[in-house]
C-alpha cells in the first residue's frame, strides 16, 4: 500500500533527523550560521516540522495545527530537547494523518494548490518527502562545518 511506504519513509527521515540535532556536540552550533550559510540547523528543522505539520497534519489530516512561517526562521536558540520534541510529534501527525487515507484518497486532487497548480495527493506527499530529504541533507553538512570547537 502506497501510504504505508510514504509513512515508512517520512518515518525514516524524520528519525534522521533527530539524529542529526542529537549529533550536535555542541548545542548552541545548531543554531550558528556562518558566510553564505544563512539558515541554521536549528531553523531548518523548524521549518520542515512547520512544513509537514501544516500541509500533511492539517490539510490531510484535520489536526488544527496552525503554521507560522516566519517563526519557522525567525525562532532562535530553543533547546535540542524542544526540537526532538517537535519532531518526535511532527512523526505521529504523519501517522496518524497518513492512516486516514485510503488508495484512492492518494489519487485525488490535493485540497489546496500548494505550489501553484493542482496536482495529486500522491504527487505533492512525494514532493514533501523531497523537501525533507533537501533540507535533512542541508543540515547534515551545517553539522559537518559548523560543529567545531
Amino acid at each position: 500500500m502506497m501510504t504505508e511506504s510514504i509513512k515508512s519513509l517520512f518515518t525514516r527521515d524524520l528519525n534522521q533527523l533527530k539524529k542529526e540535532i542529537e549529533a550536535y556536540q555542541n548545542e548552541e552550533a545548531i543554531w550558528k550560521i556562518d558566510k553564505k550559510i544563512l539558515n541554521s540547523a536549528g531553523n531548518l528543522s523548524l521549518h520542515l516540522v512547520g512544513n509537514i505539520n501544516h500541509f500533511i497534519g492539517s490539510i490531510l489530516g484535520n489536526s488544527g495545527y496552525v503554521r507560522n512561517r516566519e517563526l519557522e526562521f525567525s525562532l532562535k536558540n530553543i533547546p535540542r530537547t524542544e526540537l526532538i520534541e517537535k519532531i518526535e510529534k511532527t512523526i505521529e501527525i504523519v501517522h496518524s494523518s497518513l492512516d486516514q487515507l485510503s488508495e484512492e484518497d492518494l489519487k485525488k486532487e490535493y485540497p489546496i494548490e500548494a505550489l501553484g497548480y493542482k496536482m495529486t495527493t500522491e504527487y505533492f506527499l512525494i514532493h514533501l518527502f523531497g523537501h525533507l530529504g533537501y533540507h535533512l541533507g542541508q543540515i547534515n553538512y551545517h553539522r559537518r562545518l559548523l560543529d567545531v570547537e
